[in-house]
């Protein structure tokens, strides 16, 4: 029971890493915060934990709007009065291309929602945390974080700078007791391939470069998220944790 009696919140949390996230966080004592766009698979999810003996609440949340995230944390205070941790999961894939055939509007919108919403997120979170003494953040990176790859420029940009974020808050805060880490996966078998063009050909070139050669399950990169959110990382603050059968390595 790492996480017992300590409120998360999880965005993105209606498919996928977010998912999986929320059904361990949950069964790891928490009571969690799913955020997500779809509200019948979000209330769901929900009714899912709470029959397996967890507690958890739906807020519909875009974080493409600021309003949104602004309520989601309020909402989030209103019922648990508190804040622990959170994990900013919530992403989209974007425009896949080299980067001077991105289309403008496109990139804005795959920064809006893969880059500045999280600094919205962590902006709100952070608040509350103060007032309760302290908590943890995680942000979902990417490998691409650290690396460029073919037709990923936009995508690589939105996650170098999650990178960069996640360490400046990590100094900012570490005095308040407040950790800030980032999780960076390979390829994982999530929905969000189904939104690239070409997505099975993507992800099966992408896997070819991993030295364990597959990709990895959502719980897989589940359960170092809830390490990271833990208190058995109390010492753990400003990394970048790859989970990537190996791709870094290489």
């Amino acid at each position: 029971m790492l996480l017992r009696d300590k409120v998360i919140i999880i965005t993105g949390a209606t498919s996928g890493i977010g998912e999986a996230t929320a059904l361990e966080a949950a069964r790891q004592g928490a009571k969690v915060v799913l955020a997500g766009r779809r509200e019948e698979k979000g209330e769901a999810l929900a009714a899912r934990i709470r029959g397996e003996g967890g507690k958890a609440l739906f807020v519909r949340t875009d974080v493409s709007v600021p309003a949104d995230i602004e309520a989601l944390v309020a909402r989030t205070l209103q019922a648990f009065e508190r804040l622990d941790g959170a994990f900013n999961n919530a992403g989209i894939p974007g425009p896949i291309g080299a980067l001077a055939d991105v289309p403008v509007e496109e990139y804005r919108k795959l920064m809006n929602v893969n880059l500045d919403s999280v600094l919205l997120c962590m902006q709100h979170e952070i608040r509350a945390m103060q007032k309760s003494g302290g908590g943890a953040i995680v942000n979902c990176a990417s490998i691409l974080g650290l690396v460029g790859a073919p037709a990923f420029g936009a995508y690589s940009t939105a996650k170098h700078g999650l990178v960069g974020m996640t360490k400046a808050a990590a100094v900012d805060y570490a005095a308040a007791g407040i950790r800030v880490n980032a999780v960076l996966p390979g390829p994982v078998e999530t929905e969000i391939w189904n939104h690239v063009n070409q997505g099975d050909q993507v992800f099966a070139a992408f896997t070819q470069g991993v030295p364990m050669q597959r990709y990895a399950r959502s719980e897989e990169v589940a359960r170092p998220v809830v390490f990271l959110l833990s208190d058995w990382s109390s010492y753990v603050t400003g990394t970048h944790l790859a989970i990537d059968g190996g791709y870094m390595i290489r």
